[in-house]
């Protein structure tokens, strides 16, 4: 059964009604969970690969719903008040400047260093995330309205200073190197460097990513490593995933998704590992 699931992935026209409507089903559910936690572009980069595709041209092709998906979502939680421009560009310049490096590392890299550096990095990055949820329920009750965030995020914009640039920048030689888990640090630098709730926090990772991926995105079209067709589907996907977290869910059922997702990371994880080393 998993062969011949196997064998049409990697045979199917991507415009025939059966992988239409998978593309897009994986899509929201990704565009969702990454708008509300993270770690879902792991699932893109899984079933980019069970198509097919090398890792690096999984990792080109995502980025695409990625951009979409998150300029859609920046724009939903400035609305709702739990987005500091200012702040949020603040975050994204050094974040762009280090994804150059990561992303170009992406694409030249030998595949198979790619997959086993993803194997290694990704359960560091599902332990992140239920590290996060830990903290994001202790928090929970203090959350503040979206009316008190302006003179808290003006005086943490006031306080980003060279130490906080270079985190950030860090942060974003990851994202171009690897999407997936980019989201989890962007909150943690928010949360622990700039002392914004993980609301906020959350709203500060939706613009950075905004303005990082298509720096990182340009790099992949570069080297000839998006697959189009797949990636104009698939983004339908994830923007309908990105509307119905932000205006729905934006917390509703977190806990339980990010254990969901930490777990297909970690079977995810040790797949490209036993894959590589076979």
């Amino acid at each position: 059964m998993i062969e011949n699931l196997t064998n049409y992935l990697q045979t199917a026209d991507p415009f025939s009604a059966g992988m239409i409507i998978l593309l897009i089903g994986v899509g929201i559910f990704v565009g969702f969970v990454n708008t509300l936690a993270g770690m879902a572009t792991a699932l893109s980069y899984a079933l980019f690969m069970a198509m097919g595709m090398p890792i690096n041209v999984a990792n080109g092709t995502t980025r695409v719903g990625v951009l979409a998906q998150f300029a859609v979502s920046s724009v939903m939680f400035k609305k709702s008040g739990y987005l500091d421009t200012k702040l949020a560009t603040k975050v994204g310049i050094p974040v762009a400047l280090g994804s150059l490096a990561g992303a170009q590392a992406a694409a030249v890299l030998n595949p198979s260093v790619m997959e086993i550096a993803m194997g290694l990095m990704l359960p560091v990055m599902a332990v992140m995330l239920l590290y996060s949820q830990h903290r994001r329920s202790k928090t929970e009750s203090n959350k503040e309205s979206p009316a008190s965030s302006t003179a808290d995020s003006d005086r943490k914009s006031q306080t980003f200073n060279t130490a906080k640039f270079i985190a950030f920048m860090f942060i974003g030689a990851y994202g171009g190197f690897t999407h997936a888990g980019v989201g989890i640090l962007i909150i943690f630098g928010s949360f622990y460097l700039l002392g914004l709730d993980i609301l906020r926090s959350n709203g500060i990772k939706q613009f950075a990513v905004v303005i990082y991926t298509p720096i990182a995105l340009a790099i992949f079209i570069l080297h000839g490593q998006v697959n189009w067709p797949v990636a104009i589907i698939y983004s339908i996907g994830n923007i309908t995933g990105a509307i119905l977290a932000s205006r729905y869910a934006i917390k509703w059922g977190a806990k339980a998704v990010n254990y969901i997702i930490a777990i297909a990371v970690f079977v995810m994880s040790f797949w490209l590992i036993y894959k590589n080393a076979a």
